[in-house]
């Protein structure tokens, strides 16, 4: 059943800000208009196939499906996607603990010792609770550290916010319940100065990758994701 909040959302929103969930009949399910566009599941809500702990074979046990969702319960690290993508449009539901810390990779690799060394992130935070929310380019939603976005669309914690990331080459966009609220262009001169200017300038690697796995982060605290829907493009 789709609740109030989110059937208000798919109402509200035009199509193409909707995603793939407009006209979906149930969580961590595909509608038919929706395997006819080329989405499939990253998530199927019973299991954790098609994951595994970063660098390593298997999945850690801090990471279990709850109610539906794949959630953060205990200490565990990074997971990340068995597969690698490059261009794609990725649909996520996330739902964060109060003060809470997570956030979504993409062109992950596995050649450094932390997700974030190569892999740019699209933070999932509690604006209201956590520090990081004071700062724009960390709050919610953001490209963490380097794009901020446009305003604070998310929902306080306890609630599911709808997300999408857009890759399409070196265009990144960034949607979170149902607006727009970051665009940028991986290797621009601007990207390239803002990178220069943070931590991630001791990573040669960092955003470079044209392929890679999407991953979810362990920063710690609970965290919960559902409806993991991937179309590649």
């Amino acid at each position: 059943m789709v609740d109030g909040t989110r059937a208000r959302d798919l109402a509200d929103s035009n199509p193409s800000a909707a995603g793939p969930q407009a006209g979906a009949a149930a969580d961590n399910t595909l509608s038919d208009q929706e395997r006819a566009a080329g989405w499939r599941l990253l998530f199927d809500g019973r299991t954790v196939a098609g994951w595994r702990g970063f660098r390593r074979a298997d999945m850690p046990s801090g990471w279990q499906v709850v109610d539906g969702a794949l959630t953060r319960v205990d200490k565990a690290g990074d997971i990340v996607t068995v597969e690698q993508f490059g261009s794609f449009e990725l649909a996520f539901d996330w739902n964060i603990a109060p003060g809470g810390n997570s956030g979504v990779f993409f062109r992950v690799t596995e050649d450094s010792d932390a997700v974030w060394h190569s892999g740019p992130e699209f933070q999932i935070l509690d604006n209201a609770a956590h520090k990081d929310g004071l700062t724009p380019p960390t709050s919610a939603g953001a490209d963490y550290a380097l794009h901020a976005p446009t305003r604070d669309a998310s929902r306080p914690p306890g609630s599911w916010n709808r997300a999408r990331l857009v890759v399409r080459g070196s265009h990144v966009e960034h949607w979170l319940n149902g607006e727009q609220i970051v665009a940028y262009e991986l290797g621009s001169a601007g990207w390239t100065a803002l990178v220069a200017a943070s931590k991630f300038n001791k990573y040669p690697q960092f955003g470079r990758a044209p392929k890679g796995h999407i991953a979810l982060q362990d920063h710690g605290d609970r965290v919960a994701y559902r409806n993991i829907k991937i179309r590649p493009l």
